[in-house]
């Protein structure tokens, strides 16, 4: 059995668990921390195949870009929506059963809106998220 995190890190930084309970909340607070997950594998929740999904627009104002960032967030499928720059408007990491739930889905939410001028499919063989965020210095004016 592998021993809590918690536990080992303020192990390793020698504070009492009422300083770290303290510090997480003003974090917290400062919208610093923003949330908590858990890394649930895939296969677990039906999902045998993931994509990234090139969304461009064939127009762009402020109510069609919203409108389709609010329509991305609202499909079960979409793991992760980027607004992004350049060629594409948007990348949508997506999670289905197969391939042929990839071909539904794609056609259902994204060829069917007026608003998609093209959509470019790349399937995920492998994910792995980076759990270890860089710690940049400020940036000096």
């Amino acid at each position: 059995m592998r021993a809590c995190p918690t536990r080992i890190w303020l192990k390793k930084t020698g504070i009492a668990p009422s300083t770290a309970l303290e510090r997480v909340r003003r974090m917290r607070e400062a919208r610093i921390l923003l949330g908590y997950h858990a890394e649930i594998a895939p296969e677990a929740i039906g999902i045998g195949l993931q994509a990234m999904v090139s969304v461009r627009l064939a127009r762009h104002s402020r109510a069609l870009v919203d409108g389709f960032h609010r329509h991305l967030l609202g499909l079960p499928e979409v793991l992760a929506c980027y607004h992004v720059a350049g060629a594409d408007d948007f990348l949508a990491h997506v999670g289905v059963r197969d391939s042929e739930h990839l071909r539904q889905f794609t056609l259902t939410a994204f060829t069917e809106r007026e608003e998609v001028a093209h959509i470019e499919t790349r399937l995920i063989f492998e994910f792995q998220r980076n759990v270890d965020l860089p710690a940049l210095p400020p940036a000096t004016g």
